[in-house]
């Protein structure tokens, strides 16, 4: 077992649902999802690509390993480590257990009389997989397998990586729906004051991410996690970066004082949504990406490079 009983026990109480026999991997139910079934809001996932998020399974094949420790991660950084250890679950136990875990989770809305009624059913047979719920999906063994799974149930895939396994991203045989590679810094200096990497050559690793966009088929996205009085600066390094890798999106959102990552921050660094808009033009103006959309609730703007 990677986590202690202690451990497992935190984190399921913070809503946490481990699935297999190894314990790495895991479903939460996103807020959004339970706001969707109550018809009080959507995820900006839903605005900017048509992802419906009373149907969005949140979920990761590696809660406890991420080869950095970020600032602004709201995660117990005490449970990480940034390499695989031991024995892993096959793709498809992982996606059953998910999705079995996840209905037991919502059940109760079946008799909450706010919720919608067709909403509560859909989202009995989840369509998009969230891989971003915690940790590093790319460092799972079965990643690539666990991607076909995915395709094979129809899923659509959105997959977050914080491109620190170039070659491993090189040689995925099946792209998600969406790749996401996290960009939460505009130079060196900065990316390891703020992301903290635990592996030799971090930035240089990012950047060789970053790289390959141009080689993948699936929609690719920069996403920036603004926190403010740390890398809301240097925007037009931000853009040179952008430009020379070529993604097709750029996600530009607030970090959130939420989680643990409140006994590393406080609460003046969460910017605010005019913050990042403000910030966002800036960066759109060295790059040429056009400010398509944005989500004052998720304080999130979407530039589009056409």
């Amino acid at each position: 077992m990677i986590l202690s009983k202690e451990k497992l026990g935190k984190l399921e109480k913070m809503g946490y649902r481990f699935v297999g026999i190894n314990h790495h991997a895991a479903t939460k139910v996103c807020h959004w999802t339970k706001k969707s079934i109550l018809d009080e809001g959507v995820c900006y996932k839903e605005k900017f690509y048509g992802i419906e998020s009373h149907r969005c399974l949140q979920m990761s094949p590696s809660i406890p390993f991420c080869q950095q420790k970020c600032l602004f991660c709201w995660r117990d950084q005490s449970v990480t480590d940034n390499q695989w250890m031991g024995e892993y679950d096959e793709p498809k136990e992982i996606i059953e257990g998910c999705i079995k875990a996840q209905r037991n989770l919502l059940c109760g809305f079946f008799g909450n009389e706010n919720a919608n009624t067709k909403k509560i059913k859909e989202a009995q047979d989840p369509t998009n997989a969230a891989i971003s719920l915690a940790g590093e999906p790319i460092i799972y063994p079965g990643i690539d397998e666990l991607l076909m799974e995915f395709k094979k149930r129809k899923f659509t895939t959105f997959l977050v990586s914080n491109g620190l396994m170039p070659s491993k991203l090189e040689n995925l045989e099946n792209e998600p729906t969406q790749l996401y590679i996290s960009l939460d810094a505009p130079n060196k200096e900065i990316y390891n004051t703020l992301c903290r990497p635990q592996i030799k050559n971090g930035w240089e690793k990012l950047n060789k991410s970053l790289d390959l966009f141009e080689t993948f088929n699936s929609r690719t996205v920069v996403r920036i996690t603004c926190v403010k009085g740390y890398n809301m600066q240097n925007a037009k390094e931000y853009a040179d970066i952008i430009k020379s890798s070529g993604p097709e999106f750029v996600e530009i959102k607030a970090y959130m004082y939420v989680g643990y990552s409140r006994k590393r921050l406080k609460l003046e660094n969460m910017p605010s949504f005019m913050d990042v808009k403000d910030f966002s033009e800036k960066i759109s103006q060295y790059c040429g990406y056009e400010l398509i959309n944005s989500s004052e609730d998720s304080r999130v703007v979407l530039l589009s490079r056409e």
